[in-house]
C-alpha cells in the first residue's frame, strides 16, 4: 500500500497533504504558518500604533484641562520616544530570550497600562510617566524590530515585502486610532480616547498567545521561500549582553553611524515632527482639530501603501538608492509645508498629504535590508534595533524642539524647515553608503533574529 507522507512547502503560498489517489476526494490547501504569524504581527503592531497616534490628538485638550503648555506635553512625547528606540535592540535580544510570544504579550499591556493609568493623573510628571516611560518600553519592545525577527525568522521569499506590509501596521494603527481618537476627544473627552487605546491593545493579546510561534522549525515546517533548514542559532541567555556586544562591533563602521545618522533625521522629520506637532499646527491655522487628524490619518492611508511598495522595490533594487530618493522627497516636501496651512483643507495640503503619506517610513525596508547585507542576519538585526534607536532620539529631539519654537517664537515654520534641509542631507548620506563592504565587520553574531 501506497504510504502517505507530509510535504513541507516553503517557497509555495500554500503548505499540502499528499494522500493516495484512491483516498483524494477533496483536498483544502492550507497557507504557509508564515502568513498567519505575520497576519497576528500585523495586528499587533496595528495596536501598539494606536497610542503612538495620540499625542498629537491630546496635546490641545491637555493644556485646555490642566494649563500644560505644548513644551511640558512635548517633553512627555520626547520620553516616549526615546525610551521607544532605545528599548528596540534590547527588545531583539529579549525576544531570543523569552520568546516573541512572551515579549509582544507583555508590551501589549504595558501600553495597555500606561494608557489606561492617564485618565487618573493630575500632575505632569505623572504624564510623562504613563505616556513617557510605560507607553515607551511597551510600543518599544515590538516597534520596527519585531517586523524584522518576525520577516527575518519566517520569511526567505518576499521577506522585503513582508518587512514593508509589516511596518504598515504602524500606518493602520494611525489609520484606525486617529480619527475615532479625534472624533472621541471632541464629543467625550480625552479619557475615553485614552481608555479605548488600552482596551484595543488587550484585545490583541490573546491573537499573540494563540497564533505566534518563535519559528518555523518549531511546528514542522521551513521558512517560506528557503530551500533547506538552518539550525537555530545558540541562545546565550543574556539579552543585554548580546545587544550591547552588537552595538560595540557596529558603532567602529562608517556604515552604521551613515545608517544611523539617516535614521536619526529620518524619526526626526515623521514620528517627532509631523506625527507629534501637525495636528497642534494645524489648530493655530484655525483647522478644527478632527480635519486636522483626518488628514494625519489619510497620511496614514498612503503610508501603507508606501511602505509595502517599498518593501516590493527593496527585493529589487539597491536599497541606498531608494533611501536617497526617499529622503531627498521628503525633504522637499516638508520645506513648503509651513505656506500650505489654513483653516481648512485645500488642493496644495491634499497633494502634500499624499505625497510625505507614501513616504512616511519608506525607508524602513530598505535600512533594514542593508543592516542585514552589512553585518549579516543575526546580528544586522539587533544592530538595526540600535540604528531603529537613533531614529527614536531623532524623533524625541525634534519633538522637543519643535515645542519650545512653538512656545517661544509662537509658529512651528522653523521646525518644518529645519527638518526638510536634514533629510536632504540625509539623502546624500545614505547615498555614500559603501555599496559591498570588502569584508564583513566583525559583529558578534547573537541570539538569533
Amino acid at each position: 500500500m501506497a504510504r502517505s507522507s507530509r510535504r513541507l512547502t516553503s517557497s509555495s503560498l500554500f503548505a499540502e497533504q499528499d494522500v493516495p489517489q484512491a483516498d483524494r476526494v477533496i483536498r483544502i490547501p492550507h497557507p504557509h504558518r508564515a502568513w498567519p504569524v505575520a497576519a497576528v504581527a500585523f495586528v499587533a503592531l496595528v495596536g501598539a500604533a494606536g497610542f503612538r497616534a495620540t499625542p498629537g490628538v491630546l496635546m490641545v485638550p491637555l493644556q485646555d484641562e490642566f494649563g500644560w503648555s505644548r513644551a511640558t506635553t512635548s517633553a512627555a512625547v520626547s520620553v516616549n520616544l526615546v525610551l521607544y528606540g532605545l528599548t528596540a535592540p534590547f527588545a531583539a535580544a529579549l525576544m531570543d530570550r523569552f520568546g516573541v510570544r512572551r515579549v509582544t504579550a507583555a508590551a501589549l499591556t504595558l501600553v495597555a497600562a500606561g494608557s489606561g493609568l492617564t485618565v487618573f493623573m493630575s500632575a505632569s510628571w505623572q504624564l510623562v510617566l504613563c505616556w513617557g516611560v510605560l507607553v515607551g518600553l511597551g510600543t518599544g519592545s515590538m516597534a520596527m524590530v519585531f517586523a524584522a525577527t518576525v520577516a527575518g525568522r519566517w520569511f526567505v521569499r518576499h521577506r522585503g515585502l513582508v518587512i514593508g506590509v509589516l511596518t504598515a501596521g504602524g500606518a493602520a494603527g494611525q489609520l484606525v486610532f486617529l480619527p475615532l481618537l479625534a472624533w472621541l476627544t471632541d464629543a467625550h473627552g480625552w479619557r475615553p480616547a485614552s481608555l479605548t487605546v488600552a482596551a484595543a491593545a488587550l484585545l490583541v493579546v490573546p491573537l499573540v498567545v494563540l497564533v505566534m510561534r518563535e519559528r518555523p522549525s518549531d511546528v514542522g515546517l521551513l521558512p517560506y521561500g528557503a530551500a533547506q533548514a538552518e539550525p537555530d542559532p545558540p541562545r546565550t541567555g543574556d539579552a543585554a549582553r548580546t545587544a550591547l556586544r552588537a552595538l560595540t562591533g557596529a558603532w567602529r563602521t562608517k556604515a552604521f553611524w551613515l545608517l544611523a545618522g539617516g535614521f536619526f533625521i529620518c524619526g526626526a522629520s515623521t514620528n517627532g515632527l509631523v506625527g507629534t506637532h501637525f495636528i497642534p499646527a494645524a489648530h493655530d491655522h484655525g483647522m478644527p482639530e478632527t480635519t486636522a487628524a483626518g488628514l494625519l490619518a489619510l497620511v496614514g492611508v498612503f503610508d501603507i501603501a508606501g511602505t509595502v511598495a517599498s518593501g516590493w522595490f527593496t527585493d529589487r533594487l539597491d536599497s541606498r538608492v531608494l533611501l536617497g530618493w526617499y529622503y531627498a522627497l521628503r525633504g522637499l516636501s516638508l520645506l513648503v509645508l509651513p505656506a500650505l496651512f489654513a483653516d481648512s483643507p485645500h488642493p496644495s495640503m491634499l497633494v502634500f498629504v499624499i505625497f510625505y503619506g507614501l513616504d512616511w517610513v519608506a525607508t524602513v525596508p530598505p535600512t533594514i535590508a542593508l543592516a542585514r547585507e552589512v553585518f549579516g542576519p543575526s546580528a544586522g538585526t539587533i544592530v538595526f534595533g540600535w540604528i531603529f534607536a537613533s531614529h527614536q532620539l531623532g524623533a524625541a529631539a525634534a519633538a522637543a524642539a519643535a515645542g519650545l519654537l512653538r512656545t517661544s517664537l509662537g509658529s512651528y515654520t522653523l521646525a518644518w524647515w529645519g527638518a526638510g534641509v536634514l533629510c536632504l542631507f540625509a539623502a546624500g548620506m545614505s547615498m555614500s553608503i559603501a555599496r559591498a563592504p570588502a569584508a564583513r565587520p566583525k559583529v558578534p553574531e547573537p541570539t538569533g533574529a
